[in-house]
């Protein structure tokens, strides 16, 4: 009889099992068709490493006619990231929101984005997400407070944009990669410390050498060359 009971027991658990990885395993069924899916927001976010994005990314289904698409099918999926929906139906303006976490490893993670088309295949959209290690996290602290209010043109509650107080030619964004990438680490290093005249660029960039150690210093490289877009890729020695 005991042996019966735990027996019992232990199908009891097996089936429970079971029905949770079914219920895991549900997929959405598509109530409609686009033929491409585009961003709406939170692409090219950055956050620290094993967190969530800021904000949701939010994409958007639309037809061959341009214009949205209700109840087309959605799904997330990038290597190392989790998704919170990982797959959805879009609302009634077309589009699927989902929270989005990276993982251990700094760097920049793919979200990618796909919708099914009707006669088969699917639109795909990709996007970046940015994990942040505690160099880099020091080197956008060390931006933000040095270096923002001249390299953005938009001013925010937190503080006002320099920008447009500025002499022509108008500085580079931070996350520029056509202007940052093919400097080297060493000319970056110049620059910071010694100003825009150290390497016959602007006069209006300052010299920092007596205001920033060097480590932090080269934390603002680390952080510039992880969100340059288009992405840095380091080039092999010569």
């Amino acid at each position: 009889m005991k042996r019966l009971f735990i027996l019992s027991l232990i199908l009891a658990f097996l089936f429970s099992g079971c029905a949770k990885r079914a219920s895991v395993a549900v997929s959405l069924s598509p109530k409609a068709f686009g033929t491409q899916i585009v961003e709406q927001s939170g692409g090219k976010q950055s956050t620290s490493v094993g967190a969530r994005l800021p904000d949701p990314v939010v994409v958007q289904v639309n037809g061959s006619d341009g214009k949205a698409v209700v109840g087309a099918m959605v799904l997330f999926q990038g290597d190392g990231a989790a998704f919170t929906p990982a797959q959805a139906l879009t609302d009634e303006n077309g589009q699927v929101s989902t929270i989005v976490q990276l993982g251990s490893v700094p760097g920049t993670y793919l979200v990618q984005a796909q919708t099914p088309k009707q006669g088969g295949g699917l639109a795909n959209l990709a996007m970046r997400g940015i994990a942040l290690g505690y160099q880099e996290k020091v080197g956008k602290q060390v931006s933000e407070t040095y270096c923002i209010m001249c390299h953005d043109p938009e001013s925010t509650t937190e503080r006002v944009s320099n920008f447009e107080n500025l002499a022509p030619p108008a500085p580079h964004t931070l996350s520029d990669g056509t202007a940052i990438n093919a400097m080297s680490d060493a000319d970056l290093y110049k620059i910071i410390a010694d100003g825009g005249p150290a390497l016959g660029k602007s006069p209006q960039t300052p010299a920092y050498r007596n205001t920033l150690t060097p480590t932090e210093i080269k934390a603002v490289i680390a952080y510039l060359r992880i969100i340059a877009d288009p992405p840095y890729s380091l080039q092999p020695a010569q």
